[in-house]
């Protein structure tokens, strides 16, 4: 049975850095972000690296690997999501598949999606649709 969790992660710290800049403003940049969350039932906290293009008008595209220790249904583990996604210049959009769960969230499988401004800032909508197996 699917089940959906919707949570917001806090963003406890964001590294990002250029690693190529092109004349006409195109840059590529390397993120290294780490998440809180709450006790108890849910994600409880994370990080992810993301790898991200910015066009010269500011709107861009991007990749992640994020890892998130989690309690669902009771049975607590890690989830590793893959994402891939795009920023509108005011909008980032992605989306998530699980690559892989852990301990007593093994066989977990799933997909996800997260939609932010400056103005959720900081911290990051996440919904996840779940199956225990």
């Amino acid at each position: 049975m699917t089940r959906t969790l919707e949570t917001k992660l806090q963003i406890a710290d964001w590294d990002e850095k250029p690693y190529r800049e092109l004349p006409d403003g195109r840059r590529f940049t390397r993120a290294e972000v780490r998440l809180t969350g709450s006790a108890g039932e849910g994600l409880a906290a994370g990080a992810f690296e993301a790898l991200m293009y910015y066009r010269a008008d500011g709107t861009g595209t991007y990749v992640t690997l994020m890892s998130l220790d989690a309690t669902l249904d009771g049975r607590a583990g890690g989830i590793v999501l893959q994402g891939e996604g795009t920023y509108d210049g005011t909008t980032a959009q992605i989306r998530y598949r699980v690559v892989e769960a852990t301990g007593e969230l093994a066989g977990l499988t799933g997909s996800g999606t997260s939609r932010s401004t400056h103005a959720d800032y900081p911290y990051l909508p996440l919904a996840l649709d779940y199956d225990l197996g």
